[in-house]
């Protein structure tokens, strides 16, 4: 099953990721920021892009997930510092992601939401179909998260389902924030020594293991019954025993207030549709998860009162609104500064000579049309005015220069000038700003494009990597049964079984090689269990396995006989049946058409190994055997003997080698006489100048038999103690 998890980084982040690979499916994560400083390193692959990102939906298309894991109330990429403009963007981030899930037609939506839709107390247990009642805008951001989900499953017809968590809480990470009441007590606890509770505030609440696992059966699940379910312990606990529970595991002594004040206050979510579809189990009761979660807020207590004190809360608000003010007056006190020296240079050119047609007011005006904008223009048209009825009251009187004309001449060229120089500035910055805009977007677009190129190049590799190294794919299985060929021509068959075990994942293998049209003898095995049919077998008896054999096919041993192998396949040559290949150990659900194909192909390239070693001995027979006779040459002879030792001592076979009391001489005679008493598996050969026999798939025991039979026919031997201690 391929996840798509979506949500920052917390522990319900750690816990999914840690369940979902355990249980073996493949994970990917959007972190929903651009840099995220968490790491994941069992996610398969990661896209650090926010929700709102027009490139959701080529994540969608290229991971095409079967189950989206949203976290949704739980999302700590959402501080709710600012709800109003938060609860804006959760929405629009929401509808961003379904919108773009929607195209793909495939998996499950699972959104999590939690008990804070409902803002008001129920005397009875909260069903599924209740109607929310959010009193704030957090709670009313995650209850219409709910709603577009219903709305995208009706429109959209889409696999979408919202998990209601009641009263959800866990041990936090350092420094995350959490809006449970264990941990809004815990920290009241640290910071005022002291936890006001009230007894007749009643709740619920769950664990995060529990919560991981529900969601977990719910998206597994093939088919659901329902869109909506409450993940509830039904456990209904007061504020009062909550805060006697925290105050019994904190190290610092603190007080428990009684406020108990009002009616009673209820929240418990009924968790029965779900109990009913699922089996459920609590596996952390509260004692174990609140002393927990007090100890290590408690050990780390300085990085969750960071930032949480009132007063730096307060302080720093008031900053950042005395900055805005300030930025914003900025430009008109700095517009007035400037006025001062354009109103002293103005007065000095009346009358001047060289200055008297210079408007030192108009200059002034441009200049902060230029710089500004239309607004200071108008401002500093204002103060030029204002400068300029002033500095004629110097000779007439202000009813006069009210009503001269030529001062609204003036006035009127100031402000038309000054408005639309400012007009023309900030068009251009407009234009300016979102040409920077467009092409900021545009390079975010082709960074985002990049790096999901750079994803999707990175999995390519994976997945040929899996695809070549994959047990079932034809690449690893000629990587292993090349190494056949590393091999001498005698010992081919021995690490064949070696490969058979490894490929097949069976440590129960047996190879048989055919002696004639009716008998095999077992040439090597890997266990006990392997070679319990005997050294030799009569096969053409086995109807059930032969009939299958014959015709080339896979024998699987569907009735379960035992006496038969599990499966069994054999290798042909010349359309003649030469060996025999048996596996013992291999589970039911594995007997089937797939395994058997794979043990078809394992059987090919082994053939291929095994054929090329015969004709490399064939063609060297003359130089391996003594003229005329079928007594191996002491170098062949020698080299046979190493392959069976080495085979012997891998646990792949078993020999023994017999020493004839014969001079060189009577090496002719003796062998045609032995050949009578010999198989076809067993061999003669020379070494140091005395005659050997090499008893295949014999052990000293049974050669004492052996022996006895060549001293009737006149031949004494001994078992050869060197090298059989070799072998």
């Amino acid at each position: 099953m391929v996840v798509l998890l979506v949500g920052g980084g917390s522990r319900l982040m750690d816990a999914m990721i840690n369940k979902l690979n355990k249980c073996g499916h493949r994970v990917y994560l959007i972190t929903g920021k651009k840099e995220s400083h968490f790491t994941y390193p069992r996610v398969f692959e990661r896209y650090d892009f926010p929700y709102s990102s027009d490139s959701i939906k080529e994540i969608f298309e290229s991971v095409r997930p079967d189950v989206v894991i949203f976290l949704g109330a739980y999302d700590s990429n959402y501080s709710w510092t600012h709800t109003r403009k938060e609860s804006v963007q959760y929405a629009a981030d929401l509808t961003n992601m379904l919108s773009a899930y929607s195209v793909c037609k495939k998996g499950r939506f699972v959104y999590l939401s939690s008990q804070e839709i409902y803002g008001k107390s129920y005397i009875d247990d909260v069903a599924e179909e209740e109607a929310g009642s959010a009193k704030n805008f957090r709670a009313m951001a995650v209850a219409q998260g709910e709603d577009i989900c219903q709305t995208y499953k009706k429109t959209q017809d889409m696999d979408v389902v919202v998990l209601r968590m009641d009263h959800f809480y866990a041990v936090p990470k350092k420094g995350e924030k959490q809006y449970n009441p264990c941990y809004q007590m815990v920290l009241e606890a640290l910071k005022n020594n002291k936890i006001s509770a009230n007894k007749r505030n009643l709740f619920s609440m769950i664990y995060l293991d529990d919560v991981v696992e529900y969601i977990y059966q719910v998206s597994k699940a093939e088919n659901l019954k329902y869109t909506v379910y409450n993940i509830s312990s039904d456990r209904v606990i007061t504020q009062m025993e909550l805060a006697e529970m925290i105050q019994k595991y904190m190290n610092e002594k603190i007080e428990i207030a009684d406020a108990t004040v009002g009616e009673n206050y209820r929240l418990v979510l009924k968790g029965d549709r779900y109990r009913e579809e699922f089996d459920q189990k609590i596996f952390v009761d509260y004692d174990a998860g609140v002393k927990q979660t007090v100890e290590y807020i408690e050990k780390h207590s300085e990085t969750f009162l960071k930032g949480n004190d009132e007063t730096t809360q307060w302080s720093k608000r008031i900053w950042n609104n005395i900055k805005i003010i300030a930025k914003l007056l900025v430009p008109y006190i700095e517009n007035m500064i400037c006025f001062i020296p354009f109103f002293m240079l103005n007065n000095r050119a009346v009358g001047s000579q060289y200055f008297d047609r210079l408007d030192f007011y108009l200059l002034y005006v441009l200049l902060f049309a230029i710089v500004y904008g239309q607004q200071q223009a108008v401002f500093s048209g204002l103060l030029a005015t204002a400068g300029y009825c002033f500095r004629q009251m110097y000779q007439q009187s202000g009813f006069e220069v009210l009503l001269n004309y030529n001062t609204y001449v003036w006035m009127a060229q100031i402000f038309i000038l000054g408005m639309i120089v400012g007009y023309m500035r900030d068009q251009l910055h407009f234009i300016r700003h979102e040409d920077e805009e467009e092409i900021g977007y545009l390079n975010g677009q082709i960074d985002d494009i990049a790096d999901i190129n750079d994803s999707n190049v990175r999995m390519k590799h994976t997945f040929e990597a899996q695809i070549v190294n994959h047990k079932d794919s034809l690449g690893k299985i000629y990587s292993i049964t090349s190494k056949l060929d590393q091999y001498e021509p005698e010992e081919v068959l021995f690490y064949a079984a070696q490969i058979l075990e490894q490929l097949m994942d069976s440590k129960d293998i047996a190879i048989y090689s055919v002696a004639n049209g009716d008998y095999a003898r077992l040439f090597s095995f890997t266990s006990e269990t392997a070679k319990k049919m005997g050294n030799s077998i009569h096969y053409s008896a086995m109807e059930e396995m032969y009939n299958e054999l014959k015709e080339d096919r896979v024998f699987i041993n569907k009735n379960m006989n035992p006496d038969y192998p599990l499966m069994a396949n054999a290798i042909y040559s010349e359309n003649e049946m030469q060996i025999i290949l048996m596996i013992w150990g291999i589970p039911w659900e594995r007997m089937n058409l797939a395994e058997a194909n794979r043990l078809r192909v394992i059987g090919y390239l082994i053939q291929n190994a095994v054929v090329r070693a015969n004709r490399y001995l064939d063609a060297l027979r003359e130089e391996r055997y003594m003229e005329g006779t079928d007594i191996l040459n002491e170098d062949a002879f020698s080299h046979l003997v190493t392959a069976f030792s080495n085979a012997k001592r891998d646990g792949l076979a078993e020999c023994t080698l017999i020493k004839m009391g014969v001079s060189r001489g009577e090496f002719q005679r003796t062998a045609r006489r032995l050949e009578k008493n010999l198989r076809r598996s067993d061999y003669l050969g020379l070494m140091n100048d005395k005659l050997y026999v090499l008893l295949t798939n014999t052990d000293e025991e049974n050669a004492g038999y052996v022996i006895n039979r060549f001293r009737e026919i006149g031949c004494e031997s001994t078992i050869d103690g060197r090298e059989v201690a070799e072998c």
